[in-house]
Parts: structure tokens; C-alpha cells; sequence
């Protein structure tokens, strides 16, 4: 059975950068045709989809976040990171990590002072 696990800071302040881990169990990273992907969703508003991982590690990100964006993979760990910069309260979200339609639960980032 396939299982994310996303975990994070909780609360970040204004102009820090966030880093957030997605573990995974049942599955690798590195399994070819696969993309590991971080979406969130702003209080009251629609999921965002912030970028992917391929099991190649090549990355493509959202044009509107890609200047502050960056992931990674520990391939020994099986996790992924998401690295956001100069985060500011419109960063405030649920974050997930997901693979097709397998998604981890969610881990709350709270941006403030």
C-alpha cells in the first residue's frame, strides 16, 4: 500500500524559506513513468499545484512559483522535499505531496510573525 507523508514546520515567518518533507512507504521514488508532485490549497480557496519530482529527478515547477521553488528527493530516505523562499501570509496553506491519486494527508503552513 502506497503512503505519503507530508511533514513541515507548522509556522514560518515572513521572508524565511520553507522546507517541507513528503516520506514515502510502499513504493520508491526512483519507479520509472512516476511523478511526485506538491499541491496545496489557501484557506478558502482551490488546490494549487506548486511542482513535480520524476523518478529521473528532473523537476518542473509552476511558472507563478517557480523563481522560489525548488524540490528534491533523498533517494535513501524514499522522501521529497519542497523548498519555498521569501514566503510571506499568502504562502498560508494545507500542503500535500501526492503521486497520481495516492495523496498524503496534508501538513498546515502557517505563514507569520
Amino acid at each position: 500500500q502506497v503512503r505519503l507523508q507530508e511533514s513541515g514546520p507548522g509556522l514560518v515567518k515572513p521572508s524565511q524559506t520553507l522546507s517541507l518533507t513528503c516520506t514515502v512507504s510502499g513504493d520508491s521514488i526512483t519507479t520509472n513513468y512516476y511523478y511526485w508532485s506538491w499541491i496545496r490549497q489557501p484557506p478558502r480557496k482551490g488546490l494549487e499545484w506548486i511542482g513535480y519530482i520524476a523518478n529521473s529527478g528532473s523537476t518542473y515547477y509552476s511558472p507563478s512559483l517557480k523563481s522560489r521553488t525548488s524540490i528534491s528527493r533523498d533517494t535513501s530516505k524514499n522522501q521529497i522535499t519542497l523548498q519555498l523562499s521569501s514566503v510571506t501570509p499568502e504562502d498560508t496553506a494545507l500542503d500535500y505531496c501526492a503521486k497520481e491519486h495516492y495523496w498524503g494527508q496534508g501538513t498546515q503552513v502557517t505563514v507569520a510573525e
